[in-house]
């Protein structure tokens, strides 16, 4: 058998990345012991083509939440270029956390660590009395790792009832869109969702000539970050982590999130296409059929109402259920853990269960709050991770 590697992290967007440089901080002589795995082979691409995709000009966290252990290091890195950072909180332009991130992944000398595989399946390796895990490729390659982190977002879609079985080029998820070079003169485009990616896509349709209907099922939500600030420290945490109900971590982290919302700026963007025609926002409605009409679709709201599109877009988010995560299924195939609406319960090290496999992002919200698919999170995730990779015979 070939020599095992020690650390596999399966993912290269930021937080698989923010991992790397917080395990390197601690540890600088361990880059040869970690490999990433993504099917891109490059580190932040499917990060760079959804917000190139959706036409995102600035993220919508602050400054000071990037890859970097430095929270600081960003601002560092752009003192000449003030421009590219976004009222309030200093919020960084696409082009500029992008540039920040190659100079990250330089800096820390891990240009040459990711792996291009997908990996589909995670087993212990048979026959063995020391935790080893055979981590099984798209390809049909295989490699055995000593410890592993998942810092992969969810992979399906969460599409409504009503377009189960309608999908395709007319009807996709946001995921599918891609507004660059997409020409929309004279078409009718339906999105639904009203979070801020339904929001980019609105202008970013509008923008291309055409005239969007966008539907959201409650009143649209404004508010400048997804959750509260406060739940990047203790004011709310503390009690979120004195609670020992897993069911009622949940419900702590739905009312924190309470679905999805836009920015002051983008609903200021929205009024004005509104104002000028390009734009109808249907609040508080839902669409309860959907048939083909030619080369359209006829819309039935719960109102009553019909309308026709030529293009329906779901901006309806993604489902955090690990039955729906190929390779996290894998993992409850062989060491179960007490699911709760989807997530699992992890320990504190974000371990899953007594292996030697840890998750970072949306999987570890019961255990870091509603902001852990965020930036944000993914430092949290680091800080309790880290800890256990470097000296595992204390935290397992």
């Amino acid at each position: 058998m070939t020599r095992p590697l020690d650390i596999a992290i399966i993912g290269a967007g930021p937080h698989g990345l923010m991992l790397a440089t917080h395990l390197l901080k601690k540890r600088p002589k361990w880059r040869s012991r970690l490999k990433i795995f993504d099917p891109s082979g490059q580190w932040l691409k499917v990060w760079q083509q959804q917000f190139e995709a959706l036409d995102i000009p600035y993220l919508r966290s602050p400054a000071v939440h990037h890859p970097d252990p430095n929270p600081y290091a960003l601002r560092h890195f752009a003192e000449t270029r003030p421009e590219h950072f976004y009222p309030p909180y200093d919020r960084p332009s696409r082009e500029l956390f992008q540039q920040f991130c190659q100079d990250v992944i330089k800096r820390w000398q891990l240009e040459e660590q990711v792996i291009p595989q997908k990996i589909e399946a995670i087993e212990p390796l048979k026959g063995r009395k020391s935790s080893l895990y055979q981590l099984h490729s798209g390809s049909g390659e295989s490699v055995i790792a000593r410890r592993v982190v998942l810092a992969t977002g969810p992979s399906v879609p969460q599409w409504p009832s009503w377009a189960e079985n309608h999908r395709g080029e007319r009807l996709c998820s946001a995921q599918e869109v891609d507004l660059r070079g997409l020409s929309l003169r004279g078409e009718q485009v339906v999105i639904v969702g009203g979070g801020l990616t339904a929001g980019h896509l609105a202008v970013g349709a509008t923008t291309r000539g055409a005239t969007v209907t966008l539907i959201h099922r409650r009143k649209m939500q404004v508010k400048l970050f997804d959750a509260d600030p406060s739940w990047l420290g203790p004011k709310s945490l503390k009690t979120f982590w004195e609670e020992r109900d897993w069911e009622t971590r949940w419900q702590m982290i739905q009312s924190a999130r309470n679905g999805g919302s836009l920015t002051p700026e983008m609903m200021t963007q929205l009024r004005q296409a509104q104002k000028q025609g390009l734009l109808q926002l249907r609040e508080n409605c839902q669409i309860v059929d959907l048939v083909e009409s030619g080369q359209q679709w006829q819309i039935t709201c719960d109102d009553g109402q019909t309308l026709k599109c030529d293009r329906l877009w779901c901006a309806t988010g993604t489902q955090w259920d690990v039955a729906q995560h190929p390779l996290l299924k894998t993992l409850q195939d062989f060491a179960p853990l007490p699911l709760i609406r989807g997530l699992p319960v992890l320990d504190d090290h974000l371990r899953w269960g007594k292996s030697n496999i840890f998750v970072m992002g949306g999987w570890a919200a019961l255990q870091l709050g509603p902001v852990a698919r965020n930036l944000s999170g993914g430092r949290m995730a680091c800080d309790r991770i880290v800890p256990a990779l470097i000296k595992p015979s204390l935290y397992s």
